[in-house]
């Protein structure tokens, strides 16, 4: 019988479990507890694991079966996603405000009114940004911030935490901005973590966590702090 591994903030950043052992139910739990250090952040998605809880809980460490991904080279650009972009409805920035951008996502919404961006998960990606690893990418018209989405970078792999959109079409304008940034890097795969109706139409599907595995081994760069 799986069981979930119990972090404690002195072990070691590593100190995961191997991604076999994440339950089946819950899809993907596969450790609790920790911290959300800089040191511990990047060990776990090196490995292909990122956090995600409720207030109240503790940290949870996740790696689902299977993964939801976005080639660059198969993003999907509708039409009238394509007719924004030509008209230049949004004027698109990266890293411009970090902090708004991380707000923006944690803001809640009117199917969700709750969020799992707590204040410690906000203190800990400011500071990867701080350190390099978190990005932004922005949507903006004329002065006002009305979509983005924010990610970590670790080598040539873009690992996409959340969204915001306050327009019609501001997200998207933004994912295809960082679109553009990784065809322009040579960033290999967007990880999207969990599949959803929205970003299956816009080109992501799932991969074998075996698969997503192997890509991390090939396309992650160490990271040094």
């Amino acid at each position: 019988m799986k069981t979930i591994t119990w972090l404690s903030p002195q072990d070691a950043p590593e100190r995961f479990p191997p991604l076999e052992r994440a339950l089946d139910e819950p899809q993907g739990l596969l450790a609790a507890g920790g911290d959300l250090s800089p040191a511990r952040l990047l060990a776990a998605y090196r490995r292909g694991i990122f956090p995600w809880y409720s207030p109240g809980q503790p940290v949870l460490w996740w790696s689902p079966d299977p993964r939801a991904v976005l080639f660059p080279e198969e993003f999907h650009c509708s039409r009238s996603l394509a007719k924004t972009l030509r008209n230049k409805d949004f004027e698109t920035f990266v890293d411009r405000d970090f902090e708004a951008v991380i707000q923006g996502c944690a803001a809640p919404r009117a199917a969700s009114p709750g969020t799992w961006i707590t204040p410690e998960m906000r203190a800990a990606y400011l500071e990867l940004h701080h350190c390099g690893f978190a990005h932004s990418f922005e949507s903006y018209r004329g002065e006002r911030l009305v979509g983005g989405l924010y990610g970590v970078r670790l080598g040539a792999v873009f690992f996409g935490e959340s969204m915001f959109s306050r327009e019609p079409d501001s997200s998207k304008v933004a994912l295809a901005r960082l679109v553009e940034f990784c065809r322009a890097e040579g960033i290999a795969v967007i990880d999207c973590q969990l599949p959803s109706r929205h970003l299956q139409s816009l080109g992501s599907r799932l991969i074998a966590r075996s698969h997503f595995q192997s890509l991390l081994r090939q396309h992650v760069a160490p990271a040094s702090l």
